[in-house]
């Protein structure tokens, strides 16, 4: 929608991309039609800030579900200081070949069929993932290497992509209570139902692009997502998503809660 705005009312502009974005969700949305609302922050020649709505109807009422501000720049003419901070991702992840990964013989990654509760975090279908064969590192880490589920692959990720891929990793928190549920050959039907019963809604989405993606797209993405703190029903999450030469793509960071399953499978204004 922001990418929308600015390919036509402030075209003049030439800020065609997303650097920041922070996100509210208020509310859980619905299957069904949705308004987007655009007002104009601050209009200006380096970035631009515009706040956006996302509205339902239910029963008549009109319900603002998530609230967001997106800073857009052109960042093919970002120019000033470079420096080195020398930092690299820690601990290292296993090495890839990604042609070999594609064939199914990477020595230290395989893909996984699909994640536990599939059908119930829908989104998670449209992307393959990839696990490494021995588990993965860290305690309250994923590492994953995904590309999109299309047939003939002509599907990319582009910038526009990299909001979604934010969200695209599996629950760490079933990770964390069942042992190898995320490593490949190991993920199985009893394991994925010990890990059953919880919503873990988003309350809080911060995004940070570092760097315009191809206009083709990319194929493969290296993420990481971990979490520093799970307390009294909530936690933290940072992921951090990588291109295949190892360049920083985006960070992003998150606020999210642990709730029954039941609250989100529930029709709306039921009290659970």
């Amino acid at each position: 929608m922001a990418r929308l705005h600015f390919e036509t009312t402030l075209k003049k502009w030439n800020q065609p991309h997303t650097i920041a974005l922070g996100l509210n969700f208020l509310r859980r949305t619905e299957v069904g039609p949705a308004l987007f609302t655009v007002k104009e922050v601050k209009l200006g020649r380096q970035t631009s800030v515009v706040h956006i709505t996302l509205t339902q109807s239910m029963n008549g009422n009109v319900r603002e579900e998530v609230i967001g501000y997106i800073t857009q720049s052109n960042l093919e003419k970002e120019q000033g200081k470079t420096l080195n901070t020398e930092w690299t991702l820690h601990p290292p992840a296993p090495s890839v070949d990604l042609r070999k990964l594609d064939l199914g013989e990477d020595e230290h990654w395989a893909e996984v069929p699909s994640l536990p509760h599939a059908s119930f975090r829908k989104a998670s279908n449209q992307v393959i993932f990839s696990f490494p064969r021995r588990g993965q590192l860290v305690r309250g880490a994923v590492d994953e290497w995904i590309r999109l589920r299309t047939a003939d692959k002509s599907e990319r990720f582009t910038n526009e992509t990299l909001g979604y891929v934010s969200d695209m990793w599996p629950q760490m928190i079933e990770g964390m209570t069942v042992e190898d549920l995320y490593t490949p050959g190991k993920i199985t039907k009893e394991k994925a139902k010990q890990a059953a019963g919880f919503w873990y809604p988003t309350v809080l989405l911060n995004l940070d692009i570092k760097k315009p993606l191809p206009k083709e797209g990319v194929e493969w993405l290296f993420v990481r997502a971990r979490a520093k703190q799970v307390k009294n029903g909530r936690f933290d999450l940072e992921v951090i998503i990588m291109d295949e030469t190892g360049d920083l793509v985006a960070l992003s960071n998150h606020v999210c809660l642990i709730l029954d399953a039941a609250r989100n499978l529930a029709k709306r204004g039921t009290k659970l």
